[in-house]
């Protein structure tokens, strides 16, 4: 066995190497030993990586400009859309400065100032807490929250009063992310879901709150799928099954005429069941179901369908697909002569936002969006109005409200009161999170100066193995205002961060990110290559780069890297690749299948170890888009990219390999992909890498966060060191 070191770092644990045999083949794993994440070998082999990385961190000249600037850039008020209830308005606030969004509701239907529902710093003052999710209930005097802990996104769901904030009735624990679906009626119940069999039958439950007696409204069919569950215009009750992320939903619905009890469930009647397309219900004004579905539409298209002949032979196609642009997010709402839909469609990652004739599906108006951004959330109003989320590369995450019939959104709130008058619960008057694999986002992008950014998006073409085409999307920073009909001079190479994600069939879109602005502003460029396995180009796109076709992803990475060097975007030292959680697995793999790709690569929370994925995390629900070990033809596919066992290999054919230099990035709270990953990737690189004078492979590794929300200081501190090390790795320095 190799043995795990670095220069002048002490010898790690070496304990009898695993070997294990798969479909007849050996698969080495002498890290497995790190998999346990508190035993004492794991814990002083963290420690000694955490020295390194902070020698290491030390020597970075952006290191502390850019945290101040990210920190300066995400200093704003943050709202999220808002949810109506009678004569309440219910929204989130993270104020300029605060560390944690809190939920707020305005009274009067918003004439007053906010007061705090509930507050996660206040409740832990640690900041270890996150607000999760909310859903207040049809009146608006009660409201369910969910929060956890140390990043781990398990934990518990409460209601509390409007008024007072006081909980109601018993807590439920063990809740990761759980939609609550309020019932009609007296006597407050919600239906919500469980994930996993721990506490029970997984699947979604009814309870009642005031004594928290549950009643199993629907058992999941099929093994590793996420239950799901909403109601619809206080009507109808939405059961649905996720099979994979991506790639199929299965669909029920129930009326509500009549409640369901502690002993009987309602009658479910199926929408779609067995069909491979991911579909999203929502009920529209006219009290007919519009549904945003892939079924027979790659590109997603809508369809309507009475709720009382719900089945998927009766659809009605409304509005069809585009080929050229994704639906990613739509709301029934009112036109200006009867029901209407805002549709919001991705094109290469820029948003566009339409309202359509919800009868005839003819186009009413496209929405006249502030500029090329992202659209997020949209939500209707009872008076027939939407509230959007909107942000682009350089302006600020905000709130928008459309009127019925009119083109032109507008800022909500109108005034944002001041931050101070938000307070707790009966004290008028007084008083988004970023993501571990993302980068923070907040306020608008003006320079140190005062001017606002003018950022270039420019779109490269590149031929994959296959002859694939493949866009790449490339922002630069221009230094000065130029005419818009002046030709802009290209510019030389510089040092570029190329990131891709491909997975799961998600689009990357164009939103603000304080991280990637404040590296524009320092002189780098950003790129996304648009890689098979998301879906930048629709179901097909996402399905050709998932599962035994998942290193298509990686070859289109691989191309998009050369076709940058070859445009005199940046020269090949010049080169950093980056991605989080599935897109760390793509970056890992494109460096490890070319080590002379790149000069640098940060990954973060990556996948590593495509042997074991299912054991670790949540990895067994990913086995539509990543196959599975137990299937011998997947399991040839898993190791011809896996990262880990590619640098096992060499470690024992070639020790002493050059690769790029790696970040790695993992957090003790991470239960999505599971922070053994990054420890074994680390371990593995330092026992077969060389670089002269420096450890070949850093981990910055952090307790008490995990996958997803996070404090922003927290969120600010790792954006900046990833990128601080991306600007020593590629020259980019202080200007």
């Amino acid at each position: 066995m190799v043995r795990n070191r670095a220069p002048g770092a002490a010898l790690a644990h070496d304990p009898a190497s695993v070997l294990d045999t798969l479909h007849g083949r050996a698969v080495p794993d002498p890290y497995r030993w790190l998999e346990t994440a508190d035993s004492p070998a794991t814990v002083n082999w963290i420690e000694e990586r955490g020295r390194e990385y902070e020698r290491e961190a030390a020597t970075w000249p952006l290191r502390g400009r850019l945290a101040e600037r990210i920190r300066a850039l995400v200093d704003t008020d943050l709202w999220t859309p808002p949810v109506l209830r009678p004569g309440r308005v219910f929204t989130t606030l993270r104020p300029a400065g605060a560390e944690h969004p809190r939920l707020v509701v305005f009274d009067d239907d918003g004439q007053g100032p906010p007061r705090t529902v509930f507050d996660p710093a206040e409740d832990d003052p640690s900041g270890r807490t996150t607000l999760d999710a909310w859903e207040p209930d049809p009146d608006g005097r009660l409201v369910a929250l969910q929060t956890s802990s140390g990043g781990v996104e398990r934990g518990g769901l409460r209601v509390l009063r409007t008024d007072s904030g006081a909980q109601v009735g018993p807590a439920v624990h063990g809740v990761r992310y759980s939609h609550v679906a309020w019932l009609p009626g007296d006597g407050p119940a919600f239906c919500y879901v469980r994930r996993d069999g721990a506490r029970g039958v997984r699947g979604v439950w009814l309870r009642r709150v005031a004594d928290g007696a549950e009643t199993l409204v629907h058992a999941c069919t099929a093994p590793d799928t996420v239950p799901g569950v909403r109601v619809l215009g206080g009507r109808w009750l939405l059961v649905t099954e996720s099979h994979g992320t991506g790639h199929r939903t299965d669909l029920w619905l129930a009326g509500l005429g009549e409640r369901p009890s502690r002993t009987r469930g309602p009658r479910l009647n199926a929408v779609q069941v067995g069909e491979e397309g991911e579909t999203e219900a929502r009920l529209g004004t006219d009290g007919l179901l519009y549904l945003r579905t892939t079924l027979r539409a790659p590109h997603r298209r809508i369809c309507a369908v009475s709720p009382h002949e719900p089945g998927v032979e009766h659809w009605r196609e409304v509005v069809a697909e585009d080929p050229g642009a994704t639906l990613d997010a739509f709301t029934p709402c009112s036109g200006p002569d009867g029901p209407a839909l805002f549709v919001a469609r991705t094109r290469l990652g820029i948003s566009e936002a339409v309202v359509h004739d919800a009868r005839t599906g003819a186009r009413l108006y496209a929405v006249d969006l502030p500029g090329e951004g992202m659209v997020s959330a949209p939500e209707a109003a009872p008076d027939g109005t939407v509230h959007f989320g909107y942000a682009d590369v350089a302006a600020q995450q905000r709130v928008l409200s459309l009127a019925p019939g009119d083109p032109v959104p507008r800022p909500w709130p109108a005034l944002p009161p001041p931050t101070e008058a938000a307070g707790r619960p009966g004290h008028a008057g007084a008083d988004t999170t970023a993501h571990a694999s993302d980068e923070p986002s907040g306020a608008g992008g003006r320079d140190e100066a005062g001017h606002a950014p003018s950022v270039r998006r420019t779109v490269h073409w590149c031929r994959s193995q296959d002859g694939t085409r493949v866009p790449i999307s490339v922002f630069t920073l221009r230094e000065r205002p130029c005419p818009e009909d002046a030709p802009e001079p290209p510019p030389a190479p510089g040092p570029t961060i190329l990131h891709a994600y491909g997975g799961f069939g998600r689009p990357r879109q164009f939103g603000f990110s304080a991280t990637v602005l404040a590296w524009l502003q320092a002189g780098g460029r950003y790129a996304v290559a648009h890689v098979r396995g998301g879906g930048d180009a629709g179901r097909d796109w996402h399905l050709r780069g998932s599962g035994r076709d998942k290193p298509r992803a990686v070859q289109d990475l691989v191309a998009a890297a050369d076709a940058l060097v070859d445009a005199d975007v940046c020269a090949r030292h010049q080169l950093c690749l980056s991605g989080g959680s599935a897109g760390g697995l793509l970056v890992l793999a494109a460096a490890t299948a070319r080590p002379d790709l790149c000069e640098a690569v940060i990954a973060s929370a990556p996948l590593a170890d495509m042997a074991r994925f299912e054991q670790l995390g949540l990895g067994r629900m990913w086995t539509r888009e990543f196959g599975t070990a137990a299937d011998p033809d997947d399991f040839a596919v898993l190791m011809s990219y896996s990262p880990y066992h590619r640098v096992l290999d060499r470690a024992v054919h070639s020790p002493g390999h050059r690769y790029p230099s790696i970040l790695l990035t993992g957090f003790a709270g991470d239960t999505r992909t599971g922070a053994a990953h990054p420890r074994k990737m680390c371990a593995a690189l330092l026992a077969a890498a060389r670089h002269e004078g420096r450890p070949p492979v850093l981990l910055r590794y952090e307790r008490d966060v995990g996958h997803g929300p996070r404090a922003v200081s927290r969120a600010v501190g790792l954006a900046a060191d990833a990128h601080a090390f991306a600007a020593q790795r590629t020259g980019l320095l202080p200007r």
